[in-house]
């Protein structure tokens, strides 16, 4: 299954007879975290009647309801998180109450309908797992080697000069003997690499809606 989560932090307000739902998202990757997103919400809105908020980050996923009716902001909110498949994601609702009363319904559907506004306004990507492997070449070749990495779709995280030039890149670890014989070819073999660390690379996951 893809790892998936938001784009970026984002913010969108709906209105819902004559109620302001407004929706913030937050990339977070534990619940210490999530909290703290959740009191700079507070904190912002202190005059609104309820900062409803659902997350899923570091495998654990909390709704809350805020004085609400129970089940029908923290529930939804959190459903939609769970059914675009996002983790490592917080969303708060602050809603600004219009005087008209919603109904459980009504609340649910408008809790539910401003997190997935906001999610489709900030975009999805997909976290693939890396390796960062360190290919190290002499000064004379590593310009042309760097090109011809990006040339073929790799990811350069990093160049760095000494004896030899280190060039980290990214590489999906079912990749590694490929891509280390495709290095060879390259270089001659005058170019080895060794595995460094692991990282995420983030792939654009949004719906296609041209």
């Amino acid at each position: 299954m893809p790892l998936l989560t938001i784009k970026s932090e984002g913010e969108v307000e709906i209105e819902v007879r004559r109620s302001r739902f407004v929706c913030a998202l937050a990339r977070v990757s534990d619940d210490t975290q999530a909290q703290d997103f959740l009191a700079r919400r507070r904190a912002l809105h202190a005059s609104a009647r309820h900062n409803c908020s659902a997350w899923i980050a570091g495998g654990q996923e909390k709704a809350y309801d805020d004085g609400e009716p129970s089940g029908t902001a923290g529930a939804p909110m959190l459903q939609v998180l769970r059914r675009r498949e996002l983790t490592e994601t917080v969303a708060v609702v602050t809603r600004y109450f219009g005087g008209i009363m919603l109904g459980a319904g009504g609340l649910i559907r408008a809790y539910g309908s401003a997190v997935t506004e906001a999610v489709d306004a900030v975009g999805v990507v997909e976290l693939r797992p890396m390796l960062v492997l360190t290919v190290d070449v002499d000064h004379a070749h590593a310009g042309r080697l760097e090109n011809d990495l990006r040339g073929l779709g790799h990811e350069v995280r990093d160049i760095r000069y000494g004896a030899e030039v280190a060039i980290d890149v990214c590489v999906p670890e079912p990749d590694r003997d490929r891509f280390v014989a495709r290095l060879t070819d390259l270089t001659g073999g005058r170019a080895g690499a060794r595995e460094t660390g692991r990282t995420f690379v983030e792939v654009d996951a949004s719906p296609n809606t041209s």
